[in-house]
């Protein structure tokens, strides 16, 4: 609409002007035109309404943030057996003061901590002892820059730090992070904090699977990192529970700062194991606690390795042996005894198609690799065995799993009385003889603790369970043994109390003894009288498994209730489930918990507790120092006999980073202040020297408007002129 006006104004005086343009008076056309064009300027004043604006300014000054690391890195030395960065810090603040107070003077300077988060301080209280759990020094820069009053323009951000950042800038400064930090439009000024103290050798990563396969070769990938070293030859050593299982060295030699190492072992038995990888701690080194890195690793079996060791061909050993072949789950190494050392074949060695009997070999070298090992039907003595029977029986009692199978050739009758394969039977042998077989058939019946023990379990009813082991065929005899051994337990016995199925432990492994050769009538003989195999097959499974010590049939448990605990946060706990022998609920019963470290692999007391009604306990362990422990629970009865034991690791360590990759790390905030135009600065630099960014920006406090327009004397001259050119218009004949 003023588009408009102004347009209709100059029209109306070109158009006054047109009209002039014939007029040989001269003056009177201008003097008409003058008063025309003064109209038309008044009009157009009134339309634009001017005025004057009275305002106060001042100028504001812009904003300084200084950020103080306040993490837990913080407390290492800043120099070998020097003060702690924590310590250096608070002197830098007291030698600044009146450096911080001229900075003062012209900046608006706000003061913060930041560990994980940002938060404000107090420039003359800065923590001695910091307790941040992280670093994180992008997000800290990006909160103090949109943090302040006033909404003040930012000069400079200044950050002191070691610059151990273990978040974002973990790995080095990002393209993003760059992009980031240039949106500030303000430089960083970093005061590194510690970086002369820069010998360090640590054990910065260990990437390892959270399980393995026993007797299954595992590798552990560790990363170690090593500053301040010219050279030197470094061994990286692994331990489990404070054995070395693996070893590597490498060669330090200044030029690089990393360094990948494998290491690899193989578990021989299964299990929770507490590992630890370390390197030395050498004189000079700013930080010890970085030298070692701890983790926990399960052990289990793809497979179990079952050896089957055969006297004769039988239908008993038949059906054990297609059962234990078509199962996925095993892998079965069998012998058939079909020659002796005494048979003379009247033919050479390389004409027979049947070997010896590779009885060292089996019995010497590769015995620890199986997890059980059956006798069926097999007597030693033609084999010359005698020598690895005490081979055998330590295998068992480091804890190995043994089952003997009945027969003609087997137990007494296998002369094995007084050998020290009985030492490890849960039953007494008696001297060999025409006893040693009744061949009086035998009807099953489940004793008590059959009832309850997972080996006999045919289904989860108690009353089925023993209705469908008093309906399988009867056997056709058993082998007689001596009395019971101490801790043995009669599972399954004839109608007449004769024992059928004895199991029982030696040491650390588990035997059992099945006192006949005739199990494979549960499966062909059931079959026929419409039972069909399946006892058969649920009895062998669940003895090997047992046998094994499958975890799910564990009598006796532990867990922790996590896999690593924080030091200095809550303690360790453990959580304890005991059952007696008899798979039943072990109420009040005491237990006892001792544990050991890889830097202290002898046992302690660690805590006591009572089982409640249920067996359950949960048992709290004191604090302890970062490391990996391995706890073994001990219950016992009332009267002090031992129910059993139970074994578990865990780990005590940060959960982050921050006391971990500790070393100081210059290059970090050297990477943020060349991202912002900035700089690394030294200790003695002044800050209100620095070239920090100081942007003129003015406040506007009150304001006053006074309208030039809204006047009467404005109205009265527009009215004047338009009336004078009316006036003379007339007088001159133009109107």
């Amino acid at each position: 609409m003023l588009a408009l006006a102004v347009a209709a104004l100059g029209a109306a005086v070109w158009l006054s002007f047109r009209g002039f343009r014939s007029d040989p008076a001269g003056p009177r056309r201008f003097a008409l035109l003058a008063f025309r064009l003064a109209a038309a300027l008044l009009v157009l004043v009134l339309l634009l309404e001017p005025g004057i604006e009275l305002r106060a300014e001042s100028r504001v000054r812009a904003r300084v943030a200084l950020l103080f690391d306040t993490s837990r890195s913080m407390k290492f030395p800043a120099s070998p057996a020097g003060p702690t960065r924590a310590d250096e810090l608070i002197r830098w603040a007291g030698q600044h003061q009146g450096d911080l107070a001229q900075l003062a003077g012209r900046f608006q300077v706000d003061v913060y901590g930041f560990d994980r988060d940002l938060q404000p301080a107090e420039l003359g209280r800065l923590p001695a002892d910091p307790q941040g759990s992280a670093t994180d020094i992008l997000a800290a820069v990006t909160s103090a820059a949109s943090s302040g009053t006033g909404g003040r323009p930012l000069a400079g951000i200044f950050v002191a730090s070691d610059g151990t950042d273990n978040a974002e800038l973990s790995q080095g400064l990002s393209p993003a992070a760059a992009a980031e930090l240039r949106k500030l439009n303000a430089p960083l000024f970093a005061l590194p904090v510690g970086a002369q103290a820069l010998k360090d050798l640590a054990v910065e990563k260990v990437a390892v699977d959270d399980f393995a396969f026993v007797r299954n070769q595992v590798t552990v990938d560790v990363l170690v990192t090593a500053r301040g070293f010219s050279s030197i030859d470094v061994p990286v050593v692994l331990r489990r529970e404070g054995q070395v299982v693996a070893q590597k060295t490498i060669h330090v030699d200044g030029s690089h700062s990393k360094y990948e190492v494998k290491l690899t072992f193989v578990p021989d038995r299964t299990g929770k194991f507490a590992f630890t990888v370390s390197v030395p701690v050498y004189e000079g080194e700013a930080i010890a606690q970085n030298n070692a890195r701890s983790f926990v690793l399960k052990v289990i079996r793809d497979r179990v390795r079952v050896l089957l060791v055969v006297g004769r061909p039988s239908w008993d050993v038949r059906f054990l042996r297609q059962l234990l072949k078509k199962d996925p789950n095993v892998d079965l190494i069998s012998f058939f005894i079909l020659r002796t050392p005494g048979d003379d074949p009247h033919s050479s060695q390389d004409e027979l198609s049947l070997i010896p009997f590779p009885t060292q070999e089996i019995f010497q070298e590769q015995l620890k690799t199986f997890d059980l090992v059956i006798f069926q039907n097999f007597n030693h003595r033609p084999y010359r065995m005698s020598q690895y029977l005490d081979g055998i029986a330590a295998y068992v009692r480091d804890g190995g799993a043994f089952a003997m199978i009945g027969g003609d050739q087997s137990f007494s009758a296998g002369d094995y009385a007084g050998t020290p394969i009985e030492d490890v039977l849960p039953v007494s042998l008696l001297p060999p003889g025409p006893t040693a077989v009744d061949e009086t058939p035998a009807q099953l019946r489940l004793t008590d603790a059959g009832r309850r023990h997972p080996v006999t379990e045919l289904a989860t009813s108690g009353p089925q369970n023993e209705t469908l082991w008093s309906a399988l065929p009867r056997l056709p005899g058993l082998n007689t043994t001596g009395p019971l051994k101490g801790g043995a337990q009669v599972l399954l016995q004839s109608g007449e109390g004769r024992p059928v199925l004895v199991v029982g432990e030696a040491g650390r492994g588990r035997v059992m003894a099945l006192l006949s050769d005739s199990s494979w009538y549960w499966s062909f003989v059931a079959a026929g009288a419409q039972q069909g195999p399946r006892a058969y097959e649920t009895f062998w499974h669940s003895a090997i498994r047992w046998l094994v010590r499958d975890p799910a049939l564990t009598p006796m448990r532990v867990a922790a209730e996590r896999l690593s605990f924080e030091p200095g946060g809550d303690p360790p706990a453990l959580d304890v489930q005991v059952r007696g022998s008899d798979y039943g609920a072990a109420g009040g019963a005491q237990i006892s918990v001792v544990a050991s470290s890889a830097t202290n692999p002898a046992p302690r007391p660690m805590g006591a507790a009572l089982a409640g009604p249920d067996g359950n306990a949960r048992v709290v362990l004191p604090p302890l120092p970062a490391g990996a422990y391995k706890a073994t629970v001990t219950a016992k009865r009332a009267d002090g006999a031992v129910i059993g034991e139970a074994e578990d690791a865990f780990v005590v360590a940060p959960a982050s980073r921050e006391l971990i990759e500790a070393a100081p790390r210059p290059d970090i905030l050297q990477a943020l202040a060349e991202a912002t135009k900035g700089r690394v600065i030294d200790a003695s630099d002044a800050l209100a020297t620095l070239p920090w960014r100081d942007p003129e920006r003015v406040e506007v406090g009150q304001r006053t408007s006074k309208p030039l327009w809204d006047n009467w004397k404005v109205l009265v001259v527009l009215c004047l002129v338009v009336g004078a050119e009316w006036t003379l218009r007339r007088r001159w004949g133009y109107a």
